[in-house]
């Protein structure tokens, strides 16, 4: 329900609504005096816009990168090698078949990371030295995806390589890479195990 005004409030209001006057409309000489759009700031000066224009265009399929942090496949590409390099450079080129595999397909997150740490803790019990997980390439994102938070595709080729990494597995792990396109290219990792103690 509205308040009331009192007599008084009333009074106080019409003393001050009288001593106000209307604004006027004054025109911004700026605006006035423009005879073309104002330049963006932002935008790239004439030449370079003629420079460009010169060049062919782009494919359609190439969009603009909004993810500044770096892909599983550059870190792991990074990280130093810790096993014999021989024997590294021929399980990038898929020369040597791993002795066990796990598909992780259609598993969620929480059903995913017990069942890798079963299957690898129980791999290195066995003397086994190299595994593959399969984690596939994860959904990619429709085109028109461009929301303020960019998503990677895939939570299982982002987490298992973080998991391989961490405690439990960590100590019996020596070597995480992505595997030969033979076995599954950037949709499966070789994990390359510890000697059993």
């Amino acid at each position: 329900m509205p308040r009331r005004l009192s007599d008084e409030d009333r009074e106080i209001w019409q003393r001050v609504a009288r001593t106000t006057r209307r604004l006027q409309a004054s025109p911004d000489p700026a605006v006035s005096a423009r005879q073309s759009p104002v330049p963006d700031p932002g935008a790239e000066p004439p030449r370079a816009r003629l420079m460009t224009s010169l060049l062919p265009p782009s494919p359609p399929s190439l969009r603009p990168q909004l993810d500044l942090a770096p892909s599983v496949s550059a870190e792991l590409a990074r990280a130093p090698v810790r096993m014999d390099r021989r024997t590294h450079d021929r399980m990038k080129r898929g020369k040597l078949d791993p002795e066990a595999r796990i598909d992780l397909h259609g598993m969620t997150l929480g059903q995913a990371q017990p069942a890798l740490s079963g299957f690898v803790l129980s791999a290195r019990a066995r003397g086994l030295r190299l595994v593959l997980v399969i984690t596939g390439k994860g959904r990619t994102r429709p085109a028109d995806d461009l929301g303020p938070i960019p998503r990677r595709p895939g939570a299982l080729k982002i987490e298992v390589p973080r998991w391989l990494r961490s405690p439990p597995l960590a100590p019996a792990v020596l070597e995480v890479r992505e595997a030969h396109h033979r076995h599954g290219g950037t949709g499966a990792y070789y994990v390359y195990l510890r000697k059993p103690a």
